[in-house]
């Protein structure tokens, strides 16, 4: 009887125990519960966070693209218009390097894609205009404008205007060279006086 009792109350503190033992792996994973929740939680906000900064560079994303778009548009207009009035124009920086030039400027200087950045001294050209660089150091340091006109090697003439590269906030960027064809003005002008000076 006694040895009945013993291992009775042997098995009621082994229960016990494990109900402790089973309380206490409960409570572990409430905790663990718990923590994975917070975690899900968290997620979730940085998800939602992630949208909404994908759908805020979407946006921006969208408005470069059309802002690239239309300074494509507004790049192609203005080459149209400058071809389309037979000037040939060149573009130097502050260096007096070539920025950009129209397709009629390669009829006087021999100029290719390859040239931009290059200083426009360094270019061979069909006009008689040795003071060309001097000119154009002139308009760049006195912001006074330079029109001459100016024969080329096979007798054709040019009113040649140098002048400031201005940008939107009115500040000097370098300088905008144009040459504009006069031989027809300039024959009918020999022709009044009595001959075409070749």
């Amino acid at each position: 009887m006694q040895k009945a009792r013993e291992e009775n109350q042997s098995l009621r503190e082994e229960a016990q125990s494990s109900q402790e033992e089973l309380k206490s792996a409960n409570e572990e994973l409430q905790s663990t519960n718990e923590e994975l929740q917070s975690t899900n939680e968290e997620l979730t906000t940085s998800k939602e966070e992630m949208q909404s900064l994908n759908e805020e560079l979407q946006t921006v994303n969208a408005e470069l693209q059309a802002k690239v778009s239309d300074l494509s548009l507004v790049n192609n207009d203005m080459k149209n218009l400058l071809d389309s009035m037979e000037i040939a124009t060149v573009f130097l920086d502050n260096a007096l390097n070539v920025r950009r030039f129209t397709s009629h400027a390669t009829h006087l200087f021999k100029l290719i894609a390859g040239d931009v950045g290059r200083p426009l001294s360094d270019i061979v050209t069909e006009l008689d205009y040795s003071q060309l660089q001097q000119d154009a150091q002139s308009v760049l340091r006195t912001l006074v404008f330079i029109e001459k006109q100016v024969k080329t090697h096979n007798n054709l003439w040019f009113t040649v205007r140098i002048m400031p590269y201005r940008t939107q906030d009115n500040v000097i960027d370098g300088i905008v060279i144009t040459f504009i064809n006069i031989t027809e003005t300039k024959k009918l002008e020999a022709q009044l006086r009595g001959g075409y000076e070749a």
